[in-house]
Formats: C-alpha cells, structure tokens, sequence
C-alpha cells in the first residue's frame, strides 16, 4: 500500500533537508577555509556523522555532495532555498509514454485490474510490439500507474451489472472515509436482512432484520436492535434508542426505504422538541443517499 504525502507535507520535509544542508556547509560560508584548504574541510565533514532529518538515523554524505551543496549556496541570493529538494520540471509528465501506450496500459489495466505492474509492462511490451510503437520501461509504466492511481486490485468476485456499475463508480468518482469532520455530525442508519430464519412464539419462521445506527465520523455503532418487521414503528423505536444513548445528531442519512421516507418519521424529524435541552431543540437535517 502505498503512503500519500501532501503538499505541506512534502513542503515540511523540504525544509528539514534544506536546514541540515545549511547547518553543514554554513561554517564554510561564514568562515571560508583558507586557500587550498576547502578539499580538507569537505573530508572533514565527510567523515562526521549527522542526523537523518526525517529518520533521526546516522547518515554521512560523501565530498563530491557537499562541495555541490557548498558552491550552489555561496553563488545563490538564499542560500537555504536552493538548498531544498528541488521537484522535477517534468513532474506529473510521462514524456517516455507516448499516447498509444496510454491508451493501451489504461484498456489493459480495466480489463485486468490485478495484474501486477510488472505483468502490466511484459504485456504492454508485447502489446506495443505489435503495433510498431516504443514500449516505455518498467519504471515508468510503475509510476504511470501509481500517479493514476491505478492500484492492483481484486477482481470483482461477481461479474454482475450491478458490480461492474459499482466498480466504475468507485473509479471515476471520489471515495472518501467520512462525510463530516466532527462526531455526531452525521448519522447513518439502514436495515440488514439476516441470512437465518428464526422460529417465533407463533411457530412461525421469519428473517429477522437488524436496524443499525452508525456515527460516520467515529464509527461508533450507537445502537442495534432486532426486528421481525422493517416498518415505520420498529424504525422510530430503534432511533429513539440510539437518541437516549449517543444524544441528537446534526443530520441522519438513509438509503430512501419505505419507512424512512413515510409520512410519520419525517414529520416527527422536524418537528422541534420544545421540552428537551438547548441542544436538541432544533429539528434533525434527513439526508437521502
């Protein structure tokens, strides 16, 4: 699994590697060694061990890197800004993918999202090959599709309608962890079928159905209670349950069930409780996925 590094991240670990660049080399400028005297000043500070900046791990830097680093900031205006780790000009660019092996890698990686991205160059290369076209190296198809984020992934367990149209949905559309950024924010709540039949005092066998209420932000199951009926009476009974325990939520959200939408939940959602607490006097947001 690869690691996402934000720009104020990746800005952040710049300037760490700019500022042990100058504490190294920033004696010789304050203090220039005397004539013919810099080679044995850069040994010098060869054979010293320093402090990884982001590791913290003992790292020494041989004197062809620092008689580099040395030169660029005496002939430069700052001298800790060209010290930095200077991003690529074709960053984002793939120059040694042309267009037909874009298009190419692209077809072969929805057809085979599991493929490795070492099995994705070997085929591409055949792929190319026959086309008369310049297949790029390995390298280059690997950061091709990490930048994509064309990650290795399963193949759907079922070939359906329904899970090809979800597939494409979570690769065109954005997928985030939460909706909100706060707890009780939002709350999600849905019914689940069970899979096993239950013998109730009647001597009847019912599915029973299980009404969940989540918190999105924490995750937090704020109550779960079985039912033998998915109605409107046995969803206002769960949610009052969750109410008791968790408090009020900003907002709830459901997926449009036929309880969830009838006339008696979402007048009682919006109706203010003029007894309860500050809190809870304003009326609840029902958000529809």
């Amino acid at each position: 699994m690869g690691v996402t590094v934000s720009f104020e991240d990746d800005l952040a670990q710049r300037d760490r590697w700019a500022g042990l660049r100058f504490a190294i080399i920033g004696p010789l400028l304050a203090a220039p060694p005397a004539a013919g005297g810099l080679r044995a000043a850069l040994q010098a500070l060869a054979a010293t061990t320093w402090r990884h900046p982001l590791t913290g791990r003992e790292i020494r830097f041989g004197v062809s890197t620092l008689e580099r680093w040395y030169y660029a900031a005496r002939q430069a205006a700052d001298p800790v800004q060209v010290l930095r780790n200077q991003l690529r000009r074709d960053v984002g660019h793939f120059p040694s993918l042309s267009a037909e092996a874009v298009q190419a890698l692209t077809t072969q990686y929805r057809e085979h999202p599991g493929w490795t991205a070492q099995l994705h160059h070997d085929n591409l290369r055949v792929r190319l090959a026959g086309a008369d076209a310049k297949s790029p190296s390995y390298p280059s198809v690997r950061r091709y599709l990490k930048a994509q984020g064309l990650l290795r992934r399963r193949a759907p367990k079922r070939t359906t309608d329904g899970a090809m149209a979800a597939r494409d949905r979570l690769e065109q559309r954005e997928v985030r962890s939460y909706e909100v950024e706060h707890v009780l924010q939002l709350m999600h709540l849905d019914f689940h079928h069970g899979s096993r039949k239950v013998l109730t005092r009647r001597g009847e066998y019912v599915k029973p159905l299980l009404v969940g209420f989540i918190d999105d932000r924490s995750r937090f199951l704020c109550h779960a209670q079985w039912y033998t009926n998915e109605g409107t009476e046995e969803l206002v009974h769960g949610l009052c349950q969750a109410l008791q325990k968790v408090g009020l939520p900003r907002s709830l959200m459901s997926d449009r069930g036929s309880a969830m939408i009838s006339g008696e939940f979402t007048a009682g959602l919006t109706v203010p409780d003029m007894t309860a607490a500050p809190r809870s006097s304003a009326p609840l947001v029902h958000r529809q996925s």
